[in-house]
């Protein structure tokens, strides 16, 4: 006999609002990009400078 695992309410509630909170930035992040596309050229400038600064 097969056992299945139950969730709780609040079990389900958690990962629902994880999922709000992963959504709502994952849109907020694509809009800035949209919008002001000179962010992600800035964010990849930064991210090779700290990695050449790590290796120096």
């Amino acid at each position: 006999m097969t056992h299945r695992a139950r969730h709780t309410k609040r079990e389900d509630f958690r990962g629902e609002f994880l999922e709000l909170l992963g959504l709502t930035l994952t849109g907020g992040v694509f809009v800035l990009f949209v919008v002001r596309p000179e962010v992600g050229q800035a964010l990849v400038h930064i991210f090779a400078t700290t990695t050449a600064g790590l290796v120096h």
